[in-house]
This record gives structure tokens, sequence and C-alpha cells, in this order.
């Protein structure tokens, strides 16, 4: 018996926690999302968001620092509520979707300082730049749901500026940057 239990935790010691999990990311359900604000002329705020991205991530409450994530986003999905803004907003002076139809985040590092508040590390790609980015991100919860699967949710904030991506479009003095939001909910697999 003593056997079997030393062998198993040698197993898990060498694969990584026996509690990690593969989540997708809950597209079909609608409960993911990756917003975006910027300032318009310094007046308002324009929000929007990308209706077709997929990802997935893994979790692990016991090690969250050995947690990862991977979202692709289409970058032909912006959605401002406003038609030819959109338009305007996929041709070249902005993300030119035909040269770059993706926009990808895929995390290299993620440390948590307590159980819900953490820095997620990782490697940026848009309008055909990449860019290691951090920003901070909150576990908002997880457990079982009302159809017999497991979920996990999370999110986090960042601000970009334009030009390191090369998008060099004059919007004026307070629309250099955008702010970037990943609200995601994912299921177990």
């Amino acid at each position: 018996m003593k056997k079997t239990v030393l062998m198993a935790a040698l197993f898990a010691a060498m694969t990584g926690s026996v509690n990690a999990a593969d989540y997708k990311v809950d597209i079909e359900g609608a409960h993911a999302f990756v917003n975006f604000k910027i300032k318009h002329l310094g007046y308002s705020w324009l929000y929007g968001r990308f209706n077709d991205f997929d990802g997935k991530f893994s979790w692990d409450k016991a090690n969250p620092n050995a947690s990862k994530i991977n979202i692709e986003i289409d970058t032909a999905s912006i959605d401002s509520n406003h038609a030819e803004r959109d338009k305007h907003l996929r041709n070249p002076h902005f993300l030119d979707v035909k040269k770059y139809p993706k926009s990808t985040f895929k995390s290299t590092k993620i440390e948590f300082k307590d159980a819900t508040h953490g820095t997620v590390t990782g490697e940026f790609t848009l309008h055909g730049v990449t860019k290691t980015i951090s920003f901070p991100i909150e576990k908002l919860g997880e457990g079982k749901d009302p159809w017999g699967g497991y979920r996990a949710g999370f999110v986090g904030t960042t601000e970009l500026k334009l030009k390191d991506y090369g998008i060099n479009y004059d919007l004026g003095p307070a629309s250099t940057h955008v702010e970037l939001e990943l609200a995601i909910e994912g299921i177990r697999l």
C-alpha cells in the first residue's frame, strides 16, 4: 500500500498537479468577451468588442502559477455598434484585417499573489506585431454548473499603445491608447 501511494505521489510530482484541468472558453454560451474602449477626441469613450474569438486555458487551484491561457481573435469581427465605423476600423489605417486576420495572446507566465489576484504575462500579437505584455487578472470563481459541467472564470484588463503595434493613424492626443478587457468563463474538458 505504501509503495502504491509513493508511486502515485512521484507520478504527480513528475507530471504536475493531479488537479490541473483544461478548459474551453465558453463562446457558444456567450459567457466570454473581448471588449475594448478608447477615448473619442478626449470627450467620451468609444466602446466595442470582438464577436468572434476562441481559446482554452488550464487551471489548477492547487498550483495556480502553473496555469496557461491561449486566445485567438478574429479581427474582422470588431463591433463598435456602428457599421461605417467598423468598416473604417477594419481597413489598412487600423486593423488591416485582410492582411492581419488574427490577433493572439499566449501566456508565458502566470503569478497569483493570493487566491484570486494575479498577473499574467504573455505574447500578444496585433496588426502583425508581437509584444510581451503583462496585466492584472482576477479569478472570479469556479464550480459546478446546472448542466453537469464544471466552470472557472477570470477577468483581466490591459492598456495598449496603438503605435506599438504599427497602428499610426492620428486620432488625436487623447486617443493614443486602447483599453482591452478579456473576460472569460471556461468549461472544463
